[in-house]
C-alpha cells in the first residue's frame, strides 16, 4: 500500500530516526543520561518502523492501524523531548528543533490517517 505521500512520510520518519539515534548517543555519552534517552530512542525510531510496516499492509484497515501506532509513538516522542528539556538534558534550541520535526511527522501521520479512514478533517 505504498502511496506517494507515505514515501515522503517514510523518508522523513527515517531521517528523524537517524536524528533520534544521534540524540540518544549524545545523551548517553555527554550527559550520562540512560533512562530517558532509551525512551526517546524507542519511541522516536518506532515511528519510522511503523510507517515501513504500513507500507507493507495488505488492507486499508491494516495500513491505518500501523499509521495510528506511528502517530501515537510520535506523541510519545514529543513528550520525551519536553521532559528532556524541562530536566536540563537538552537546551531550548535542541528541543525546538527535534520537537518541530516530530510535530511535522505527527501532522503528516494524522492527515494520512484521516484521509484513509475517510473522515472529515474540519472537525
Amino acid at each position: 500500500m505504498i502511496h506517494g505521500k507515505e514515501n515522503v512520510l517514510y523518508n522523513k520518519a527515517y531521517a528523524f530516526a537517524i536524528r533520534v539515534v544521534k540524540a540518544y548517543q549524545y545523551l548517553e555519552k555527554e550527559k550520562r543520561e540512560f533512562i530517558l534517552a532509551k525512551q526517546l530512542l524507542r519511541s522516536g525510531t518506532s515511528i519510522g518502523a511503523n510507517v515501513a510496516e504500513a507500507n507493507g499492509a495488505i488492507s486499508d484497515a491494516e495500513f491505518s492501524a500501523k499509521l495510528s501506532i506511528a502517530y501515537k509513538e510520535c506523541l510519545e516522542t514529543k513528550y520525551w523531548t519536553d521532559l528532556l528539556k524541562d530536566t536540563g538534558y537538552i537546551n531550548e534550541k535542541q528541543h525546538v528543533s527535534m520537537f518541530t520535526d516530530a510535530d511535522e511527522l505527527g501532522k503528516m501521520l494524522f492527515t494520512s490517517i484521516r484521509k484513509i479512514r475517510g473522515l472529515r478533517t474540519d472537525k
